[in-house]
């Protein structure tokens, strides 16, 4: 009843909003679109779509299987593009998702020597997600998700692949540099950078400032790590970054970290990979190349 063409047709109208567009986009006759559609309306016995002024909107019906085809025609495209490779005698492609923004230096060390490694495979690194990914793994857009903070579901297997601390990072020249460990009351004069990540989401809120019930003076997004550090290294406000890569900073800039509180907070950098993948073996030595670099 339903066929790839319906779920690729509908989505291209979700998109243009037109017959024409829609019928360009997949180098298809207006026609054969109108035919499609009509033949699968006469089948599952009501409207998929209606007009709308000069545009065509989607039914609840078109809509729900237009929702279908988010989740499905991803996954025709990965099939396919492993069918090709395979066709090709090509290895394959590893796309990399990112929920850890301090994490690039410490993936730059793994792909460099799983590059030679793998000459056939060709690696793409995605960032847009803002704690999206996980739905990017179960669609198949990416293949391995590098996040601190997994959200567990079944068809996904986290692997743990190092432990750091995380850390507030200060001036040298700032009076908590002298400290061995900060309390959250003394950030509430300071001024907070963070990447642009939801505050729950920010271990500094829910594991240190939230549950004392405290907060900062003020909190500013920074999408960089070598301008959020330049902007505290001038004295400009503080951060929170993983102990590793601060240590590493610290060498050239006059910068130092500090544990939060006495005990501090223990994070780990998970890979997540979708349990049907996990006998692949270009994936899996990414994987065992990834817990032996740090």
């Amino acid at each position: 009843m339903l066929e790839r063409i319906h779920l690729e047709i509908l989505t291209a109208i979700k998109e243009h909003g037109t017959l024409t567009k829609a019928a360009d986009s997949l180098h298809l006759s207006q026609s054969a679109l109108s035919h499609s559609i009509k033949k699968l309306e006469s089948l599952v016995g009501t409207s998929i779509w209606k007009k709308d002024g000069r545009n065509l909107r989607l039914t609840a019906a078109g809509e729900r299987i237009q929702t279908l085809a988010n989740r499905v025609l991803p996954q025709f495209l990965h099939a396919e593009l492993l069918l090709n490779q395979i066709a090709k005698g090509e290895m394959g492609s590893l796309r990399i998702g990112m929920e850890c923004h301090p994490c690039y230096q410490w993936l730059l060390k793994v792909v460099q020597s799983y590059l030679e490694k793998w000459p056939d495979i060709d690696i793409d690194v995605k960032q847009e997600f803002q704690f999206g990914a996980l739905g990017a793994l179960l669609s198949y857009e990416i293949d391995v998700l590098i996040t601190p903070d997994p959200l567990y579901k079944p068809k996904i297997e986290y692997i743990p692949v190092f432990d750091y601390e995380h850390r507030l990072v200060v001036s040298s020249e700032h009076d908590l540099a002298k400290k061995e460990y900060v309390l959250p009351e003394q950030l509430a004069d300071q001024v907070l950078f963070s990447y642009p990540v939801e505050p729950q989401r920010l271990d500094i809120f829910s594991q240190f400032l939230n549950p004392a019930k405290c907060s900062v003076k003020q909190h500013k997004i920074i999408e960089t790590t070598e301008i959020m550090l330049q902007m505290v290294a001038a004295g400009r406000g503080v951060c929170a970054l993983p102990g590793w890569l601060v240590d590493e900073y610290s060498k050239t800039m006059p910068i130092k970290s500090v544990r939060f509180g006495e005990k501090g907070i223990s994070k780990q950098i998970f890979i997540g990979i979708r349990k049907d993948d996990s006998q692949v073996d270009y994936l899996n030595d990414f994987i065992e190349r990834a817990k032996t670099t740090n």
